[in-house]
């Protein structure tokens, strides 16, 4: 049953319904399904692609078959067709990337390194671009699916992430316009294998996104889908723990480059489509600055300012 509560006024949610998943409206702590009429479109994507959030906001105070949100079982919140990732957004975490030597080979030591890593994030901030690169939507799960832990390595990590949803398609947008095609915002654990991240056969050929990110439910996303303009994006408190110890505590004021940035960066190459998600990286306070790696049993909790808390149960991998 859903646990997680709604600071926001309203927001989306999907849920399941026996074998079928329920787009619904949340309000407090009532849940009421939602249709093509009272969305005034097809479906979810179809409704982001012009979201009427008056529509949906009269209807949160409306009667109707609402019901107890602690009566229903969420999943993720989106449906996207595209995933964007961001890397190396928060300037303390990759310096801590740096320092603990999982980033790459080098001779520096780990004072070294840190300075190395403090001024090229500077330099990036002044002179740099985002880092981007692609997820599967078939990952996207909500967090009522266990985080298996794949049996071939025992270096799984977090990285609690603000997601931008998309809204009207972006292709070539400026900076400027970038916000008109921001939709809503969610939670997403961008899960990754560290010592798949690297090549080790060819390390010329650099990072292997697909191996260290990709494994089934890696992204756990959700519980909800918060329209835009009811989250301080540029200002929202992420919260991490780990079994009930804090990981990750930080702002998304410390991003090197703004959501506006991202949007527009990551829409220059391909257009970016209605429900699509775009990650906005991670902040410091990962498994490996703690030297410490996701194991059975294990209880993540992600909390984002204004869009609900995440809660990941890990099992072992039984298949092997």
């Amino acid at each position: 049953m859903t646990t997680s509560t709604l600071d926001a006024p309203f927001a989306l949610a999907r849920y399941r319904e026996g074998d079928a998943v329920r787009l619904g409206l949340v309000a407090g702590d009532r849940i009421r399904p939602l249709d093509a009429e009272d969305l005034g479109a097809a479906d979810l994507n179809g409704f982001l692609a012009a979201p009427d959030w008056d529509r949906l906001a009269a209807l949160a105070q409306a009667d109707g078959p609402w019901r107890p949100l602690a009566d229903v079982v969420l999943t993720a919140p989106v449906e996207p067709r595209q995933v964007l990732q961001t890397g190396a957004n928060y300037r303390q975490h990759v310096i801590e990337l740096v320092a603990a030597g999982l980033t790459n080979t080098s001779d520096r030591t780990p004072e070294e390194a840190r300075e190395f890593a403090a001024k090229m994030m500077d330099d990036r901030a002044a002179n740099g671009e985002p880092y981007f690169f692609i997820g599967l939507p078939a990952c996207v799960v909500g967090d009522d699916v266990p985080l298996v832990l794949p049996a071939y390595s025992d270096v799984h990590d977090w990285e609690l992430e603000l997601a931008v949803v998309i809204g009207r398609e972006a292709f070539r947008v400026s900076r400027a316009d970038a916000a008109s095609h921001i939709a809503g915002y969610t939670i997403v654990n961008d899960v990754t294998t560290r010592d798949l991240v690297f090549r080790k056969d060819m390390k010329e050929i650099g990072t292997d996104w697909y191996r260290a990110k990709n494994a089934p439910g890696f992204l756990p996303t959700g519980p909800f889908l918060v329209p835009a303009h009811l989250v301080e994006a540029n200002d929202a408190r992420l919260h991490l723990a780990l079994n009930g110890e804090t990981m990750q505590d930080a702002s998304t004021s410390d991003l090197l480059f703004d959501i506006a940035a991202l949007v527009s960066g990551a829409s220059q190459t391909m257009p970016l489509l209605p429900g699509d998600i775009l990650l906005t990286g991670s902040p410091a306070g990962n498994g490996q600055h703690w030297k410490r790696f996701l194991r059975d049993g294990d209880v993540m909790t992600g909390t984002i300012a204004g869009l609900g808390t995440q809660t990941v149960r890990c099992v072992a991998d039984e298949s092997v």
